[in-house]
């Protein structure tokens, strides 16, 4: 399965450093073996490759040196800036992890002007139909919302086996990963508040409601969810507002970049619309170097609309998603006037028969966003 990463990961390699972040076994590793050319694979988290990362002692004669897990190097980035500036970028240096890279800015000197770096998601919509254009849409949709769309159990398409993975996989994240951010004895209250998360995906989230629960501070909520989204478990999406500053007052929602971890059907359908249209919006950031991001829209008295897509944040694109309803939100008309202009797609999982309207608004299936 090539994933449709690959070349645009590679364009670039020859002159700058190639970070590469995303979550646990979403598929960088796995990308970086379809590059063109012969690799030196080195894991930090490997005894005998952090002796070779420290000596230096890799075979140069090979077209990428590939560092896995390098975040975790006291001081990497100094280290990485030092190989760069006296050995330059041959062979090809591709850095993968599973944090987000950008947590780890106080440490060493910056790499700033040498390096590109790239965010990998896990499968969706666009990318299954791409690989597979003959692929069953409506299969497609079932297996994300059963397994979600890390590659393997997606493609092993199995409920016993996806339980399986899921603990393994969050075990992992708390028990190796999180450990080098959090004391061991708040790992446990972050188990909990993961399943908290769960219950409140696509919602507004009240950092003191949460606080309660866990009875800690709402301080310490925010550091723990600034954590858990460094290392890719969640994603926070803002209400859109023109003053940055009165946005961020207001109440984020969060998404699960696991889709099946959602407990509630009409939660996960939006949490798979989410991981989608953020992917997408990501792709276009880190590969093609356009500025599209992701918000939602939600004012006084409960009103909300689901996402709003912004280009070079000047809103684009607001879309509803609903499960079987194909009646047009009364949401759109209440934002007329704040975007006369924008377009307005409601995606509908179990839909009939597509519709548009004299006003532009658009009733689509769910296989819009492998399209937009």
């Amino acid at each position: 399965m090539k994933r449709v990463y690959t070349s645009y990961f590679q364009e670039y390699s020859a002159k700058k450093i190639i970070l590469i972040t995303g979550p646990r076994q979403s598929g960088k590793t796995t990308i970086t073996k379809m590059f063109s050319g012969k690799l030196f694979h080195l894991n930090y988290d490997n005894e005998e490759d952090r002796q070779i990362n420290y000596e230096k002692s890799w075979d140069r004669k090979k077209d990428f040196i590939i560092f896995d897990e390098l975040h975790k190097m006291k001081n990497w980035k100094r280290w990485l800036k030092g190989l760069f500036d006296k050995e330059g970028n041959k062979p090809s240096l591709i850095v993968t992890g599973s944090a987000s890279l950008d947590i780890y800015k106080k440490i060493g000197d910056s790499l700033a002007g040498r390096y590109f770096q790239y965010r990998v998601h896990p499968l969706d919509i666009r990318e299954l139909l791409t690989l597979n254009k003959k692929g069953d849409f409506s299969d497609i949709i079932e297996k994300l919302l059963k397994y979600g769309g890390f590659p393997e159990p997606f493609i092993e398409g199995n409920q016993k086996f996806y339980n399986l993975w899921k603990k393994t996989h969050l075990d992992i994240i708390l028990k190796q990963d999180l450990i080098y951010q959090e004391k061991l004895k708040d790992i446990k209250s972050i188990e909990v508040l993961i399943d908290l998360l769960k219950q409140r995906v696509a919602s507004p989230l009240s950092y003191s409601s949460l606080a309660r629960d866990l009875e800690c501070t709402d301080k310490t909520v925010k550091r723990w969810l600034n954590t858990l989204e460094s290392m890719y478990v969640i994603f926070k999406l803002q209400p859109f507002h023109k003053n940055v500053a009165r946005a961020n007052l207001k109440r984020p929602k969060y998404y699960f970049y696991d889709i099946a971890r959602a407990t509630n059907e009409g939660a996960k359908l939006e949490n798979l619309v989410a991981c989608s249209l953020l992917k997408e919006c990501h792709f276009r950031q880190d590969c093609l170097g356009e500025n599209w991001n992701l918000y939602y829209i939600g004012k006084k008295g409960g009103f909300e609309i689901d996402f709003l897509i912004t280009k070079d944040e000047i809103p684009n694109t607001v879309i509803e998603t609903k499960w079987s309803d194909d009646s047009v939100s009364k949401n759109f008309k209440l934002i007329a006037k704040d975007f006369p202009h924008i377009k307005t797609i409601q995606l509908v999982k179990n839909l009939k028969r597509e519709k548009t309207f004299p006003d532009g608004t658009e009733v689509r299936s769910l296989k819009w966003l492998a399209d937009w």
